[in-house]
């Protein structure tokens, strides 16, 4: 069923329309996945290294030392990543519009959750190989 239809379909008195559990799965594996090129892939490791010593010639920097442990914590990363996608999704979908921002906000929980048990699954396969 394509998304018009699936809002044309929709009672405005049974709430929000919220994405099917499929899209959920499908931008928790992209989420997760996003996090791991922002936090552990060799192809950013130029813009962390960057990123540290930027933080090593002012290491009294509270802002400087969020923005590091932001982007080095996989559950920080991993929650503005899966934030992001869900939000391109939506937009570039049409669903931007189909329910107020609280059924969105509990999609992005959804959305970030699914990415770290992914992450937390992924990390007890490698302490255990």
């Amino acid at each position: 069923m394509t998304y018009s239809a699936r809002r044309n379909l929709h009672d405005p008195h049974e709430g929000p329309v919220m994405i099917p559990v499929y899209e959920l799965a499908i931008l928790a594996v992209a989420g997760y996945r996003g996090t791991q090129l922002v936090v552990h892939d060799s192809l950013l490791d130029n813009p962390r290294d960057r990123l540290d010593a930027w933080l090593a010639r002012k290491p009294e920097s509270t802002a400087r030392l969020a923005l590091v442990t932001l982007i080095g914590c996989v559950y920080c990363a991993g929650w503005w990543v899966s934030g992001a996608f869900l939000a391109v999704w939506l937009y570039t979908t049409g669903q931007w519009h189909d329910g107020p921002l609280t059924a969105h906000v509990v999609e992005w929980f959804a959305v970030a959750g699914g990415q770290s048990l992914l992450n937390r699954w992924d990390d007890s396969r490698k302490e255990a190989a």
